[in-house]
């Protein structure tokens, strides 16, 4: 008893609904376990479907909107109308983004897991406390919790609040399409959203404050997409901060550490995001926060003390909550093995998946898994590369893509009746987030050269890529052996 009140028993009890508590919920529920799912939105999904998906849907629609899809077709004029309202373009992202709420909650009930609407917090470890507003509270006691509250944009103090102003959840809100755009943060979500605008005839600059973007990709990969994003017309400062923000009549003037200032009529901040765990009440089960209100975990993600990286009894937090790399596809895995963990449910899944892959929807796309070119110099290992061209590959021609490319990194290997093995994939270029999957359980296998060279790929296809890519770095095996 709680408060005199009844308690409710659960096996498992979720706060957050979003794809890391999706299917830590019904990972828990698919072993039998009694599940209770705590979301204080509405609609259940979290982000995901709040701005995630609608992201990517607003992207989508604006290449088959603009003349980006359309662009060698003689004679047929696609280019997207000024007079075109954002709401317009959006109503695809609203059929999308209901679709894939009616799906999450569809999935909770087929795993007849019991939903709560309101706000969670810790009475005690095992105690949780749900609060919905102009009703009683209800109270649950779960052997083990799991947080998936996610996160929310991070605002710099240096920017008024404004209705101009928008990170990347308003963002979607936009009434219509501003003649220019100040995109501030040149990380992934500042950089889809630029590439989005820019394609429908916005005039984005993208204030950044490092030399290099994205300096986790392969370096070949990053400079393609700063020169692919220059092309359709972004600006880029790099190297470079905002030093104040003012308000004008029509417009919003940015001064930046350079000496440089931008009029604009529009600015969107993707300035990084704070974890959600300010109305949790953590401290009544022991838990400390780290960095913007982000949750530490063991390798198991059940919560530790940042410090003593003690464990916090049996409570668990995956996803964005925990920080980095902050992705639907990683939250999701995260929470799948931290529930089997949770209620020893090996060797169901003895391991989160050894190798994520990692999906940008810039235009155009990246994606990569494993090991990058930089990587390898800083272990110090002998590699040896191979590249395949979109503009080289049939379909690739089909689709006008002149400037993508698939790159493999092989382990370099003298003896050339073996094959050598793959150690890096990295894809820009149209479908890269697809095209990568292939390349990630050839890694998952520690497959060698010879999966390629022996696979047969349909025709045209940008999997053929692998294929040449593949006899490339051959190639240049045979061609390095023969210097020495």
């Amino acid at each position: 008893m709680v408060e005199n009140k009844p308690v409710k028993k659960y096996d498992l009890i979720v706060i957050g609904s979003g794809p890391a508590g999706e299917k830590g919920a019904a990972q828990a529920a698919y072993f039998g376990k009694k599940v209770a799912m705590v979301e204080k939105d509405f609609h259940l999904g979290g982000a995901a479907a709040g701005t995630a998906i609608p992201n990517k849907t607003l992207r989508e629609t604006s290449l088959a909107l603009s003349a980006i899809r359309s662009r060698h077709l003689y004679g047929v004029d696609l280019s997207l109308k000024r007079r075109t309202t954002v709401q317009d373009f959006l109503h695809h992202e609203r059929i999308v983004k209901d679709a894939e709420r009616k799906r999450v909650k569809n999935n909770m009930q087929l795993h007849k897991i019991d939903i709560y609407k309101g706000v969670g917090s810790f009475l005690d470890k095992k105690t949780i406390k749900v609060e919905v507003r102009g009703k009683k509270p209800i109270f649950l006691n779960g052997e083990i919790i799991l947080i998936a509250t996610g996160s929310r944009p991070r605002r710099p103090d240096n920017f008024p609040k404004n209705p101009r102003i928008y990170d990347s959840d308003s963002i979607l809100q936009i009434k219509r399409l501003p003649k220019n755009m100040v995109v501030i943060g040149g990380g992934v979500i500042g950089l889809e959203y630029a590439c989005t605008f820019a394609v429908l005839g916005v005039d984005v600059s993208v204030v950044h404050n490092r030399d290099i973007l994205l300096p986790f990709l392969d370096r070949d990969i990053s400079f393609a997409l700063e020169n692919s994003i220059s092309k359709i017309g972004i600006d880029l400062f790099k190297s470079d901060s905002v030093e104040s923000c003012n308000i004008r009549q029509n417009r919003l003037e940015l001064k930046l550490g350079s000496g440089n200032t931008i009029n604009t009529e529009a600015i969107m901040l993707a300035t990084g995001r704070s974890s959600n765990t300010e109305e949790l009440n953590l401290n009544a089960a022991g838990i400390i926060t780290g960095k913007y209100g982000r949750l530490v975990v063991d390798n198991n993600y059940q919560v530790i003390h940042p410090e003593t990286k003690k464990n916090v009894s049996d409570i668990y937090a995956v996803g964005d909550v925990i920080g980095p790399p902050s992705l639907a596809s990683t939250s999701m895995e995260q929470a799948r093995f931290a529930m089997i963990k949770a209620f020893n449910l090996e060797p169901y899944k003895e391991h989160v998946a050894p190798i994520l892959p990692l999906g940008i929807y810039t235009i155009p796309e990246c994606s990569m898994a494993g090991k990058t070119e930089e990587q390898c110099q800083e272990e110090e290992i002998d590699y040896v590369l191979g590249k395949a061209s979109y503009n080289k590959n049939a379909r690739g021609m089909i689709i006008g893509d002149n400037e993508g490319f698939l790159k493999l990194i092989f382990e370099f290997n003298r003896d050339l009746s073996k094959p050598m093995k793959l150690l890096g994939v990295h894809v820009i270029g149209e479908i890269a987030s697809e095209l990568i999957h292939f390349g990630v359980s050839a890694l998952i296998m520690n497959a060698g050269s010879d999966l390629f060279i022996n696979t047969c790929f349909n025709y045209p296809t940008l999997g053929e890529l692998y294929k040449y890519a593949t006899y490339q770095a051959m190639g240049n095996r045979a061609k390095r052996l023969k210097d020495e």
